[in-house]
């Protein structure tokens, strides 16, 4: 069957009808022991669904029914599915970080897409870095695409009470120091804590992920909060394949959604959802990636005096289960009326108002209104100053008020190692007032930028009963994680950034406030520092964190490869034979 809705010629067709009837033959035959019959090359879309799966990420396991949920789709629409695997990355398992394989798995997805007869492509990501990943490689290709997010688990029980996977880690250490909590109840936690499939359901980076591609309007309405295991995420992929059909017949490609307005509605909404602080990051590679201008202050002068509407963890009380019942994405969408470009369009072919306009709140203890809301302003605060020249973020949201403003006496570890092997001492010379610095964590010093910004505290502090002190990194934490924690301080240590010359007992201000970070040291002495200031060995001298560690980008440009950022389009002009 030939869909009679094209109204251009579909990229797959210089392929399996090119003028060489050769390279036809070729492309075609191959195919044939799959079964595929001859209406599969006569002008059918083809699409292509790019799955994340892997039982090396837990949060992505049930991706692979997802994928048959989507071709079914495909298939009934008149489309022609063809699924394909790429580098997939899970928080839990990768080591030293699955953040230095973002880039690494975006350029898996750019290539797979352009070398392949693909008209349109359907993204099933989860775990928190497989969706920026997928996204950025589908922007330089920029075909038609969607997103198919794998939804978050079900709620976790534990003794009776919530427990969020991710966010409950970050306790554990003082709920063994000061709760009485026993390698028994730490068993049984892990259980609670992780009792379905799908991805973190705090609103962590997954889960802020997903609110993103929804946000940017690269998902059918309301797809980020349906829990993997409900019914509705199976339909919803479905309805997801039927859609890329149509968008190959409309030619609605990436570059067509993913304008300047998107990028500020998705900074808006994530503010309001109390969304992770490695947002910044992702986005901004996007943006790289599909050509639009975005700064690390456009997350501050549009983000930050937006009100925090969503009572989840890490930020609050409750988990992304109770937000799908209490109106998902859209109820916040809806209480942004006044503040979102209602014009911007998606994948459905309607704009992101239109798709919400008739959302509903149904429990105010989880969505509040944008009159009553949890927090007056929430956002991502970005922080300049003699100690991060190009930037820091901070989360408002996440942190402890009292410490917003503060200065002590800097506590310096120079690398996670030297953290894991002091922080507990008895005689470290620290107190509730220190500010812990923490060197070495940057894209390059890790390599890959890890989440370990969030430092424990001292146990000697935590049987006091403090439970916050200010931290500085220039790594990035954990979207489930909390605390008065400055992030993806620009230029990193590793490099020799300002971070690289603090030393313990430097007097350090914080003033998120005024949005300042310093170094109370004087220029001359910063400037002598600096002059016997030598780099560390580089981590890897072959393959491929040695091309990262040469070519990444700094934090505040989005951590992507530098020779990745833009596009080469659909285009391939050699044929394979």
């Amino acid at each position: 069957m030939t869909n009679k809705n094209i109204k251009q010629k579909l990229r797959s067709q210089d392929w399996f009808a090119p003028a060489d009837e050769k390279l036809g033959f070729i492309n075609r035959s191959w195919l044939r022991n799959q079964g595929c019959p001859d209406d599969y090359f006569t002008g059918r879309p083809v699409i292509g669904i790019c799955n994340t799966w892997s039982d090396l990420t837990p949060c992505n396991a049930h991706l692979r029914d997802f994928a048959d949920m989507v071709k079914r789709g495909v298939l009934e629409a008149g489309g022609v599915p063809f699924e394909f695997p790429v580098t997939s990355m899970g928080e839990t398992l990768m080591r030293p970080t699955a953040m230095l394989f973002r880039n690494l798995a975006s350029m898996d997805t750019e290539e797979s897409i352009r070398a392949n007869p693909l008209d349109g492509v359907v993204l099933l990501t989860g775990c928190d870095k497989t969706t920026p990943a997928t996204v950025m490689g589908a922007c330089s290709v920029d075909l038609p695409t969607i997103v198919v997010p794998g939804g978050p688990m079900l709620n976790g029980r534990y003794k009776d009470e919530q427990i969020g996977s991710g966010t409950f880690v970050w306790k554990i250490k003082d709920k063994m120091s000061n709760e009485h909590f026993t390698r028994k109840d730490l068993a049984e936690a892990e259980v609670c804590s992780s009792r379905s499939a799908g991805h973190c359901m705090t609103m962590g980076t997954a889960s802020t992920m997903a609110c993103m591609v929804e946000s940017l309007g690269l998902t059918l309405p309301g797809a980020a909060a349906i829990p993997a295991v409900d019914s509705r995420k199976k339909l919803l992929a479905q309805l997801s394949g039927r859609r890329i059909v149509e968008m190959v017949n409309e030619d609605l490609k990436l570059s067509k959604i993913l304008t300047r307005d998107a990028f500020e509605n998705a900074i808006m909404v994530n503010a309001a959802i109390g969304g992770s602080t490695n947002f910044i990051i992702h986005l901004q590679a996007i943006a790289g990636r599909i050509g639009v201008e975005l700064t690390l202050k456009d997350f501050d002068e549009i983000g930050s005096h937006i009100p925090l509407l969503v009572n989840l963890m890490p930020s609050g009380q409750f988990l992304m289960e109770d937000f799908f019942y209490a109106g998902g994405l859209p109820a916040v969408i809806k209480e942004l009326k006044d503040k979102i470009h209602k014009k911007s369009p998606t994948v459905n072919g309607n704009t992101i108002w239109d798709n919400n306009i008739d959302a509903v709140c149904y429990n105010d203890k989880v969505i509040s209104s944008i009159d009553k809301p949890f927090q007056e302003e929430a956002g991502i605060a970005v922080l300049y100053g003699n100690l991060c020249e190009n930037g820091a973020v901070i989360k408002p949201s996440a942190a402890s008020q009292e410490l917003m403003v503060h200065q002590g006496k800097a506590v310096v570890f120079e690398s996670i190692e030297d953290c894991h092997a002091r922080i507990d001492d008895p005689d470290l010379d620290i107190d509730e007032n220190s500010v812990i610095v923490l060197q070495g964590v940057g894209p390059v010093g890790y390599p890959g930028m890890a989440e370990v910004g969030n430092v424990s505290l001292p146990a000697k502090l935590l049987k006091k009963g403090v439970k916050d002190m200010v931290r500085i990194s220039d790594g990035r934490m954990s979207g489930t994680a909390f605390g008065t924690v400055v992030l993806h301080v620009s230029p990193e240590s590793a490099i020799g950034g300002t971070l690289a010359l603090v030393r313990t007992g430097d007097i350090i201000e914080l003033d998120v406030p005024n949005r300042r970070l310093e170094l109370k040291i004087s220029e001359e002495e910063l400037n002598s520092r600096r002059a016997k200031w030598k780099a560390s060995k580089a981590h890897a001298d072959r393959g491929y964190v040695k091309l990262y560690i040469n070519s990444v980008q700094q934090s505040h440009l989005g951590a992507d490869l530098d020779f990745l950022v833009g596009k080469s389009g659909d285009e391939v002009k050699r044929h394979s034979h």
